[in-house]
Formats: C-alpha cells, sequence, structure tokens
C-alpha cells in the first residue's frame, strides 16, 4: 500500500495506476467514502493511457483516523502533499461532492499557485456553501445536518445504509432500478473510515463558505450535476459554481440524483 506522510504526520492511502510520463487525472472523493467509489472511472481512464490517482481523505478508508484537522484546509493540504510527492504537473482535478470543495480549495490555494493544475471538474459538488444562511438563502437549513449528526452518532451503520438506499443514489425514487451490489459498496467504505471523522466532516462539507475559492480559480472548470440531487441541492450548488467561476461549463444531467456519475456508468 502507498502513503504520503503530512506535515502533522498523518498517514494518507493514495492509488497511482498508469503510465507514469501520461496526462494525469486526480480524483477526490465524496463523504463518507473512500478512493475505492472511482474505482470504474479510474479502470476506465487508465485504459485509455492515463496515469489515474486517487487518494483516501484523513480519517476515510485507509488513511490514518486522526482526531482533528478534518475541515477544507486540512482536507486541502493532503491533496497538496500527494500532488507534490507524485510531482504531478499539467494534471486534471476531478472531484464529487465533499471531493468538489477539496478540489476548490486545492486548486486555488495550491494548484494554481504551483502550477500543477490544468483544468478542474467539479461533480455535484458542495461549493459555495451548503448550509441556509441571511446571504444564502436557498442553502439547506442547519436542522438537516443536526440530524445527520444525530444519526450517525445514534447508528452509523443503519445511516449509511439508509443514505446509500435512498437519495444518494436515487433509489429512493418510483421505478428506480436498486442495486444492493452499490449500496453495500457504499455502506463498506463508509464503515472503513473513522466516526469523528465522519461527524466533523459534516461541518466542513455544510458549513465553508467556498465563494472565494470559486473566484479565485482560473483553469478550465467542468460543472456536472444532476438536477434531483436530493444531498446537495442543485440551484444552490452547480448553478452558483457557474456564476462564481471565471472559466467554467456547466452541464446540467436531467433526473439524475448526487451521484450522477455512477448513473451515467449505466
Amino acid at each position: 500500500m502507498t502513503f504520503v506522510t503530512t506535515k502533522d504526520g498523518t498517514r494518507i492511502f493514495y492509488k497511482d495506476w498508469g503510465p507514469k510520463d501520461a496526462r494525469p487525472l486526480m480524483f477526490h472523493h465524496g463523504w463518507p467514502l473512500s478512493s475505492d467509489d472511482w474505482d470504474a472511472q479510474l479502470l476506465f481512464f487508465v485504459a485509455q493511457g492515463f496515469r489515474v490517482i486517487a487518494h483516501d481523505r484523513r480519517g476515510h478508508g485507509c488513511s490514518t483516523q486522526v482526531s482533528d484537522g478534518h475541515d477544507m484546509d486540512h482536507y486541502a493540504a493532503d491533496a497538496s502533499a500527494v500532488a507534490e510527492q507524485l510531482n504531478l504537473k499539467n494534471a486534471v482535478h476531478i472531484g464529487h461532492s465533499t471531493g468538489g470543495g477539496e478540489v476548490a480549495r486545492y486548486v486555488a490555494k495550491y494548484g494554481e499557485p504551483q502550477g500543477r493544475v490544468a483544468k478542474a471538474v467539479l461533480v455535484s459538488a458542495v461549493p459555495p456553501l451548503m448550509l441556509k444562511t441571511d446571504s444564502n438563502p436557498g442553502g439547506t437549513p442547519i436542522g438537516v445536518f443536526d440530524d445527520f449528526r444525530k444519526a450517525l452518532a445514534a447508528n452509523r451503520s443503519q445511516f449509511y445504509l439508509d443514505v446509500a438506499s435512498g437519495p444518494f443514489y436515487g433509489f429512493n425514487r418510483p421505478g428506480a432500478k436498486v442495486s444492493q451490489g452499490i449500496i453495500q459498496n457504499w455502506w463498506r467504505q463508509g464503515m472503513m473510515g473513522g466516526a469523528k471523522a465522519h461527524y466533523d466532516g459534516i461541518k466542513a462539507f455544510s458549513e465553508t463558505d467556498q465563494a472565494e475559492d470559486l473566484k479565485a480559480i482560473k483553469v478550465p472548470t467542468l460543472v456536472l450535476q444532476g438536477d434531483d440531487d436530493q444531498v446537495v441541492p442543485y440551484k444552490d450548488a452547480a448553478v452558483l459554481q457557474a456564476k462564481l467561476l471565471k472559466n467554467a461549463r456547466s452541464k446540467s444531467i436531467p433526473a439524475f440524483p448526487t451521484a450522477c456519475v455512477r448513473q451515467m456508468q449505466k
């Protein structure tokens, strides 16, 4: 297994497949998952000749279950540690949900200033801000995230089954074709990670205002989101991202859930 050790001693697991001189694509996973969530995409793009990299966020998957640092600043710094160790250049960074927030913070703070990033892709991503506030009236009320925390603390295993079998993949919609394998794989990834990292991560993905990150990004950025996203509100995410980014191309996917990439594979 391959790891990078960050400045605070956290060991971040990563996968690095394909020719080392090929165009690098780095994938950033969503909450509360791991790099395994990108396996289908990794296999597809490595078969096309790309170099593909994906890491487990701190406290997730095979990375160290540290007590602290479960915030966008640390997430971005950890991603930068991987990119620096592998000396990635001209890279495309693809982030889903919370991973989209990680990509936005990484590209704005590290990737572009270091000249390592060529493009970015935000998929059902959480920026600019999920939480409903006076300045973000279309956001999600804090009570929803409080309920997430209560459910996680009370019975994390059942909570993860409920999320995966319901809103995440849109399996709660009439006529949806439910896959028990997909549900179990989501649950497996979630339960591999640490409860505290996941608990603290709710605040990170819901309350971090990333408007300035989006404004700072200059590289071409593709924004993808299903308009039936029950987790990250489409109008408060992709629509606003396209307005704040300097060089954005936005694509709405009709009737697709937050896991739109998985659904598109079908």
